[in-house]
């Protein structure tokens, strides 16, 4: 991969804000042409640097309102690669990253009640290797710095 020049990060500045831009509206943004945008976002793709698009759904649109961390014990060793596959598929998950210290992991979790915490809790733990966790709720938000 070669590295990024000026122009490539501009584009992923004005992706990273708004992914839906159109190609000419980038390239006004930045002073390229659309189909010279295009050929640049290809190549970042082609390249790994941009991973893919998603769409990023605002959990309190779901009435999904209780957040928690979930710090993650598990039984012998097991990869990063393993649990990121057992996690996955579980939708109340939003974040899960491997940490130091005692625990081998933490999840944020974000659920509609305690109630549908529990339920997701409960599959966390059947998705294999899990032997015990504990459970961090959210009270209130006193800094944000827009990282999803």
């Amino acid at each position: 991969m070669r590295g990024l020049d000026e122009l490539d990060e501009k584009v992923l500045a004005c992706l990273t804000r708004d992914a839906r831009a159109t190609y000419a509206q980038i390239g006004d943004e930045v002073g390229l042409s659309a189909p010279a945008v295009k050929r640049r976002v290809d190549r970042l793709v082609d390249d790994g640097v941009i991973k893919g698009f998603t769409t990023v759904v605002d959990p309190a649109a779901m009435q999904w309102t209780t957040e928690a961390y979930v710090q993650i014990f598990c039984r012998g060793n097991i990869s990063p690669e393993i649990l990121k596959e057992s996690w996955e598929p579980i939708q109340e998950v939003v974040s899960a990253a491997t940490i130091t210290g005692q625990a081998d992991a933490i999840l944020r979790i974000m659920a509609r009640d305690v109630h549908h915490l529990e339920q997701a809790l409960e599959r966390i733990r059947q998705a294999g290797g899990v032997d015990r966790t504990e459970s961090i709720i959210v009270l209130s938000h006193l800094i944000d710095r827009g990282h999803p």
